[in-house]
């Protein structure tokens, strides 16, 4: 039988030979990570079933980072760190990336592809929803709760049940204005929020090959925010040079079969997309920048998981450079390599950190996940009031941010660093250059049509529109199949 990419490393960790959408499936762990957040619960969990003297499965396999409540005088968020550390100490975990020591990293997703956690053709469950992150690398990643967690720290497995793949292959090349974070708010508003419920959203095309290993991450990232079970890409030279410099592990990278069977196929123009911003209160609510140039800021974010790698300051500091932001601007690297990078890399003969600092903006050099989750009163560049905030992270619900009176318009470091300068929305190309027309993008191709490995024609049938009907942002509204696609 033919299978996806999903489906194959579900079957090959479950010891199967194939596995089909539905099936419910004994999964073995390749990574176990967990946060301050959710890795006390997790840890409670584990002794009480398992007993206070209980081992993990397999030190080596478990990874414990701290990053959400770091730098805060808040002593309940101190206390979760410190059963971190006690855990970590009692059972001999070697990553441990703990605050306060040289080992600390910062924003756990980034930090697992940095330290070589994400591996091709691996299963990588996590405490927190944005895991997914890791499908960028050719892998099985997906948040877990807290007893599911608890119980792999013990065995070692999961059951799992196995998605159906929903593929989205852009064809072409996206324009230099347009962002990876451009490209995902920009699907999301097409299938909604729940548009992708339990499912693998599989991203292909030749324009998804040309995107670096940070711009993919910011692709699968998001996937969680339509619903999805985990996002998934083909490993290439790209995945590989990334992976071998920072692990000496084997890993066999998986590719999907000529002939597998999606739930959709859905084909886009990538020469047609544009800078994208998802209004309050939701990751769907799509519009194209131009269209919001009339919305003034009181705030912009520039950090987290979603957009505070290196590429995303450096696209920022693109825009920033020679010029001063008129609203407060924060900014915050996810891991503490790209703290360091921000002041040693360079543009224009300016490290980065330089010209943030020229341009007016607050910069941290304390890297974690800060304002995303918002957290105590006292976490660097939290919305504390009624703020109306520009953010290049993943959600914008009420109360995400901070207070729950706050408005958050997610978007690109572009798009966000041109709106810090202006005061208000502003699509990137008033200072990128590329013309402010409209685009459009297309659904193509005949019901029942099978994708490759790459590329592919994608099949059509019925359709629904984004939240709040039309979503607009870059012309019509794309169709989604109700039945699968394939031979």
């Amino acid at each position: 039988m033919a299978m996806t990419m999903t489906e194959k490393i579900l079957a090959r960790a479950s010891g199967k030979t194939e596995v089909h959408p539905g099936d419910n499936v004994w999964v073995r762990a390749d990574v176990l990570m967990t946060h301050d957040v959710c890795g006390p619960g997790t840890i409670g969990i584990f002794k009480r079933e398992f007993g206070e003297q209980a081992q993990v499965w397999d030190r080596e396999k478990v990874v414990l980072i701290p990053d959400h409540y770091i730098f805060t005088a808040d002593d309940k968020c101190h206390r979760n760190v410190d059963i971190l550390r006690e855990f970590a100490r009692a059972q001999g975990l070697p990553h441990h990336y703990d605050v306060g020591s040289k080992n600390y990293k910062g924003v756990c997703h980034i930090a697992l592809a940095e330290e070589g956690h994400t591996r091709p053709g691996e299963v990588l469950f996590g405490t927190d929803s944005h895991t997914c992150t890791a499908g960028a690398f050719n892998e099985f990643a997906t948040g877990i709760g807290n007893t599911d967690a608890a119980f792999v720290l013990g065995t070692g497995r999961l059951l799992v049940k196995v998605p159906p793949t929903m593929r989205f292959v852009f064809e072409g090349e996206f324009p230099p204005y347009v962002l990876a974070k451009d490209v995902i708010l920009h699907v999301i508003g097409d299938i909604g929020v729940d548009g992708a419920t339990y499912k693998a959203m599989e991203f292909a095309g030749e324009a998804v090959d040309r995107l670096s290993m940070e711009e993919r991450m910011t692709l699968c990232n998001m996937v969680i925010e339509a619903g999805a079970k985990n996002g998934i890409i083909a490993a290439d030279e790209t995945t590989l040079a990334y992976v071998r410099v920072r692990t000496a592990k084997a890993f066999e990278p998986v590719g999907p079969d000529p002939g597998a069977r999606h739930v959709s196929c859905t084909t886009y123009d990538a020469r047609a997309i544009e800078p994208t911003v998802a209004r309050p209160h939701s990751p769907d609510r799509r519009v194209s920048a131009r269209e919001l140039r009339d919305v003034r800021l009181t705030r912009a974010y520039i950090g987290s998981c979603t957009g505070g790698k290196i590429t995303d300051f450096v696209n920022a500091a693109s825009i920033m450079r020679g010029r001063r932001v008129a609203v407060d601007t924060f900014l915050v690297p996810a891991t503490t390599e790209i703290s360091r990078a921000i002041r040693t890399e360079t543009l224009g003969g300016r490290t980065l950190l330089s010209i943030f600092e020229e341009a007016g903006c607050r910069v941290s050099l304390d890297a974690s996940c800060a304002a995303c989750l918002g957290g105590p009163e006292d976490t660097f560049g939290r919305i504390n009031g009624p703020e109306v905030c520009i953010s290049t992270t993943n959600r914008n619900f009420p109360g995400r941010m901070g207070a729950k009176e706050g408005q958050v318009y997610l978007a690109s470091p572009y798009t966000v660093a041109a709106s810090a300068v202006t005061g208000r929305i502003t699509d990137p190309r008033e200072f990128l250059g590329g013309g402010l027309g409209t685009g459009s993008e297309r659904r193509c191709g005949a019901a029942g049509a099978a994708s490759g490995a790459s590329g592919g024609v994608a099949g059509a049938a019925g359709g629904v529109s984004g939240a709040d009907g039309a979503a607009s942002g870059g012309g019509g509204v794309i169709s989604r199949a109700a039945r699968e696609v394939g031979p």
